[in-house]
């Protein structure tokens, strides 16, 4: 499936109606480079699992929680460069549980992602 958005606006709309539609347990694995749109679709599917309040990017935490309808565990691998530093943050833990995980950076670890994960690739079309 293909969807061509033609603004950050629009991300953000197209996450939201995803949001809406997630049931417990989703995990939601996106790709894309740097400023492709990845945290502006995650802060959609926030809004559309009525969580309140700022959803940034975890560059240095490395992941962050959101209550809403469900938790949101929010990822973003980008700065690990192992897979066994998956384990100081409880990923598999969280990934395992009733919430929605979005994992920002998925790719670099592949072999670590559900079978069940939802992969979206984010990318940009054109720069204005």
């Amino acid at each position: 499936m293909q969807y061509i958005s033609a603004s950050p606006q629009d991300t953000a709309a197209l996450g939201e109606c995803m949001g809406r539609c997630l049931k417990g347990g989703t995990i939601i694995c996106l790709q894309g480079d740097l400023g492709a749109g990845k945290t502006i679709l995650t802060q959609g599917i926030a809004r559309g699992l009525k969580i309140e309040g700022a959803i940034t990017s975890p560059t240095f935490t490395i992941m962050n929680v959101h209550s809403g309808a469900y938790e949101l565990y929010h990822f973003d691998l980008y700065r690990l460069e192992w897979e066994e530093q998956l384990e100081d943050v409880g990923f598999d833990e969280y990934i395992a549980g009733d919430g929605i995980s979005i994992i920002e950076w998925s790719d670099k670890f592949p072999g670590r992602m559900p079978e069940t994960a939802l992969w979206l690739n984010i990318v940009v079309l054109d720069e204005e």
